[in-house]
């Protein structure tokens, strides 16, 4: 360690000094069958990506859903053939669980204890299994950045497809302003959703670009990542737009004593120049961020009216909600028929699973925080310039969710849930 804190362990002169140390081992040779990573792998693709929605012969097979049980009947063969385990147990999984169990308890009072049951079962457990599986599978430093990469390359087809339907005209259907088509898959089809994964996948391609000596990755990883930029505003997505700048200036913030600090600098004006682009129509858009009155489509006003009274249901049903999925229906016993989906996660869990439910997603979304600064505490103290940039690359994407989440209905979707595995196994390799 330094003796002066101004001069962090990860500049020049430190890291040269401490890559004349012994090399660590590698942990991949005593992790884990790579076979569940792999296919858990191949299930992210197929969710991502989703080629079964080009190819519709493909969606007879379930794909996502085929490899997902191949994923977890591989792991689980290997723990406890190998290992006699099912598995890390970890305060997140067990608040996690905790919180499933919530949820499951609350069905029975839900107003609609059927639908409650489907979106359990439909998303919400499938989200908990891959929170598990990640924390499992990805246990060495190695298996998570070939994970990063791989997440970084399947943005870059998301972040080109939202650029070319910008300049192709290709708009929502029946939208009151032009607003382009997501990527056709179940996770980015609209296109708050597209700008929600890219600035999740953000930080995970700065860490690769941080950390690779590579010469071709050098040259497309800022490629992909400045791509991924214009396309998160092109969407048009105000919550999308605020968590980009966010991250941005968190970067400048972290990187002021850094090496590769001039290219998140210039990010700046390549930012000041790409906005005024788009046209007078993006500038409007955000200034109904501030304004909600100027939005002429009426969305702002909607969702902020949505908002109001999913806060008014949570002080009358502070301790069991309106049900799992159900806050379309709170927010209608407040305004009448013209409630719907309440876009704020931390409304969404409250509206639904009540003020306890609302209080175990925040437990878990902190200690997944803890983690990840544990995480780049420990990188420090082994001059570990790899598993730090994980540590912080986690983080940084929870911090993109915990933003984005004040503007999309995704409390049980598979996002959060995906990174929160990371952050269990970071600290745990």
């Amino acid at each position: 360690m330094h003796s002066n804190p101004s001069v962090e362990w990860w500049r020049p002169a430190a890291y040269a000094k401490a890559e004349t140390r012994p090399a660590t081992r590698d942990r991949s040779s005593v992790t884990g069958n790579p076979f569940s990573f792999w296919t858990l792998m191949v299930f992210t693709f197929f969710m991502i990506l989703a080629p079964q929605t080009l190819f519709p012969a493909l969606e007879s097979l379930h794909l996502p859903l085929l490899t997902a049980a191949i994923a977890i009947t591989a792991f689980l063969w290997d723990a406890v053939t190998h290992r006699g385990t099912l598995g890390v147990a970890t305060r997140e999984i067990g608040v996690a669980a905790a919180l499933a169990a919530w949820a499951v308890a609350t069905i029975p009072l839900s107003y609609d204890p059927g639908n409650s049951l489907g979106a359990f079962l439909n998303y919400y457990s499938k989200a908990l299994v891959i929170f598990w599986l990640v924390a499992n599978v990805v246990d060495s430093a190695k298996k998570f950045r070939q994970a990063f990469l791989l997440l970084t390359l399947m943005a870059i087809p998301l972040a080109i497809t939202g650029v070319q339907n910008y300049l192709s005209g290709v708009y929502l259907a029946g939208s009151d302003m032009q607003r382009i088509q997501g990527y056709d898959a179940p996770l980015t089809g609209n296109p708050n959703d597209l700008a929600l994964m890219l600035n999740i996948v953000l930080p995970l391609s700065v860490a690769l670009l941080m950390t690779t000596r590579n010469l071709a990755a050098r040259i497309v990883l800022p490629i992909g990542i400045l791509v991924s930029a214009v396309a998160i505003i092109v969407t048009f997505s105000r919550g999308g737009f605020i968590t980009l700048v966010s991250l941005l200036l968190l970067y400048l913030w972290r990187f002021r004593r850094r090496r590769g600090r001039l290219w998140i600098w210039g990010l700046i004006p390549f930012l000041l120049v790409c906005i005024p682009l788009i046209g007078p129509t993006y500038l409007e858009r955000l200034s109904t961020i501030s304004n909600m009155e100027a939005d002429k489509t009426g969305s702002a006003q909607e969702r902020w009216s949505d908002m109001v009274a999913a806060a008014t249901f949570i002080e009358k049903h502070p301790l069991v909600g309106a049900g799992l999925g159900q806050s379309a229906l709170a927010t209608r016993e407040e305004r009448g028929p013209d409630g719907g989906l309440v876009h704020n996660v931390y409304l969404q869990y409250a509206a639904e699973l009540g003020l306890p439910g609302l209080l175990l997603f925040l437990i878990l979304f902190i200690q997944c925080l803890k983690s990840t600064a544990s995480v780049q505490r420990r990188a420090r103290q082994k001059n570990d310039r790899h598993l730090f940039y994980i540590g912080e690359a986690v983080q940084l994407s929870l911090i993109a969710f915990a933003i984005s989440a004040m503007f999309h209905p995704v409390a049980y979707h598979i996002h959060f849930y995906y990174i929160a595995g990371f952050a269990v196994a970071a600290r745990k390799i």
